[in-house]
């Protein structure tokens, strides 16, 4: 390790670094992301082209289409709030500062509950000052809740051991700008210099220091592994590289013992912080799914290739709204007929108010087919009645489509290239579809497939296998494991496996887990799982050629 500059004054980052208030930040900025549309900040959103990586393109996509955060990053609970208005924003100061202050206003509504982020902390701050090493604070966090959390954290013991805590709300600008580290510095007579070092848990942080000209002293407080080092200080960001790294206070304290400094007894060493322990994969995970390669590769249309959301949460609630006058509310599945205490919630909130829940707008996460499936499970002339009505109402909203991903027309154009032959299954009319087709971002898509078989071309719809069949009809070919089939639904994975084909469950919604084993669960009743289940295009890429390639 190379030498660094003794410090005269430590700062640290409050919130992943000294505590943990983790429940309240991230109701706070869901709550934030769900506004970006009233807040107008959706404009402001970086293009994915302009991602620090490639993890921070796959947060800016997901909310940029969902309006919320990816849920292993609620899982992990590993990113900051700076360093999530960092993707979204970018280098935009005025963007960020209208983020911060919606987020306040949201987290005055969660706040409360604050913990140490370790055990044995104030320990540690007092054995720090009691080397004669100044203490402060510089955190985003607006006055009026560091105050409140500062009062409450451990009794309150530890408002003492600062000299100074600088806060978002009083800096020129928030971090990553270096205004706030600057300022701390001064208001205890000193310069922002080596001799100032700010400990903090995040990549915003790291970035924070280097642009005031302090040492940089990263809290790996989420334990990131080596490689998130090597992939987050990269590139353009390489000169960001933090100048420590520890994993605990001890460690912050083995870092103090290099520079050379005279140091009295140590605290007692606490217990060493342990990462989560390894995720086990299920069977249908890319990894470990036994494939046959495809000959043929079947897509769904709208949540698959295309983002068509809005348009059709619209035309869903027209339909809902009519379900009266269409005689439909009678045919609505009884709890018992119901497959989850969830999809019953979802009968039972369209059964009172003859709309959806706002919850499921807002997520985004469930298509028009598996509604009507959930509503009308096995009465197929119900279910007919209520696509024919929606198709009336879609007329009305339907237009541009975008891509799913920025990578969907690259992929197609590599599988073009390896000469897969490609086709499209959708429940959309034909009328429709083919209008988006040809004009998806104002791109003509359609040259990429050899058919396509639309919601009116068939008798029956998915998750009949009705429309399957048509599409290797046309191509001459037959059904089979060689054919795969990639959606986003249920409906889709059932019209696969009772076809016999590959069924490669798309996720572009991200659904945890324990909410696939739930809509997946292999039952007597519910028998039918996907064959694997790929969470983006470029996963579908790569698994395709590993495919190809046995």
């Amino acid at each position: 390790m190379h030498p660094i500059t003794p410090p005269r004054l430590i700062l640290f980052d409050w919130h992943g670094t000294l505590v943990n208030t983790s429940d309240a930040m991230y109701q706070a900025v869901e709550a934030l992301l769900a506004q970006l549309d009233e807040l107008d900040l959706l404009p402001y959103m970086i293009p994915e082209s302009q991602a620090r990586n490639v993890d921070d393109e796959k947060l800016l996509r997901y909310i940029r289409i969902f309006r919320h955060l990816h849920p292993r990053i609620l899982a992990e609970r590993r990113v900051s709030r700076t360093d999530i208005f960092d993707v979204l924003f970018g280098s935009d100061e005025l963007a960020k500062n209208a983020a911060h202050q919606a987020y306040n206003d949201n987290y005055r509504r969660f706040y409360g509950a604050v913990t140490p982020f370790q055990d044995g902390i104030f320990d540690y701050l007092r054995y720090l000052k009691d080397c004669g090493i100044k203490l402060g604070i510089a955190t985003n966090r607006s006055r009026e809740f560091l105050d409140a959390e500062m009062a409450v954290v451990d009794d309150g013991r530890w408002q003492p051991l600062f000299g100074v805590c600088f806060c978002g709300n009083e800096a020129r600008r928030y971090k990553p700008a270096p205004d706030i580290l600057e300022q701390a510095a001064q208001s205890e007579g000193l310069e922002a210099d080596a001799s100032v070092w700010y400990v903090g848990d995040s990549q915003s942080d790291m970035a924070t220091a280097r642009r005031a000209g302090v040492t940089p002293v990263f809290y790996n407080g989420a334990m990131w592994p080596d490689d998130w080092f090597t992939r987050t200080f990269s590139g353009s960001h390489s000169h960001y590289l933090p100048d420590g790294v520890v994993p605990d206070f001890d460690g912050l304290l083995d870092l103090l013992s290099h520079c050379g400094l005279s140091l009295p007894e140590r605290p007692a060493h606490q217990p060493p912080r342990r990462p989560p322990p390894p995720r086990l994969e299920p069977d249908w995970h890319p990894a470990v799914a036994k494939l046959t390669p495809p000959s043929l590769i079947l897509f769904d249309w709208h949540a698959t290739l295309v983002d068509t959301l809005d348009a059709m949460y619209h035309a869903v609630d027209d339909v809902l709204a009519e379900f009266e006058e269409l005689d439909l509310m009678p045919r609505l599945v009884t709890p018992e007929r119901a497959k989850s205490p969830e999809d019953m919630k979802l009968v039972a909130h369209v059964r009172e108010y003859r709309q959806l829940h706002p919850k499921i707008k807002a997520d985004r996460k469930i298509s028009r087919t598996d509604i009507f499936e959930v509503l009308f499970g096995e009465d197929d002339e119900a279910k007919r009645i209520a696509h024919d009505h929606f198709t009336r109402h879609y007329n009305k909203y339907y237009g541009t489509a975008l891509p799913f991903e920025p990578q969907v027309r690259q992929v197609l154009q590599g599988l073009n290239a390896i000469d897969m032959p490609m086709g499209v299954i959708t429940n959309r009319d034909r009328e429709f579809f083919v209008a988006e087709l040809a004009n998806v971002n104002g791109e003509d898509w359609s040259p990429y497939f050899l058919t396509h078989v639309c919601g009116n071309d068939t008798v029956r719809r998915k998750p009949h296998t009705d429309q399957l069949q048509k599409a290797v009809d046309n191509l001459e070919r037959e059904l089979g494991p060689e054919v795969w089939y990639v959606g986003d639904s249920t409906t889709d994975t059932i019209a696969a496996k009772s076809a016999g084909v590959t069924s490669v469950f798309f996720n572009g919604a991200q659904w945890g887990l324990n909410w696939l084993n739930k809509i997946f669960p292999g039952s007597k009743r519910f028998p039918h799982k996907p064959d694997v289940v790929i969470n983006d295009f470029s996963e579908f890429w790569a698994l395709v050629l590993a495919c190809r390639a046995k």
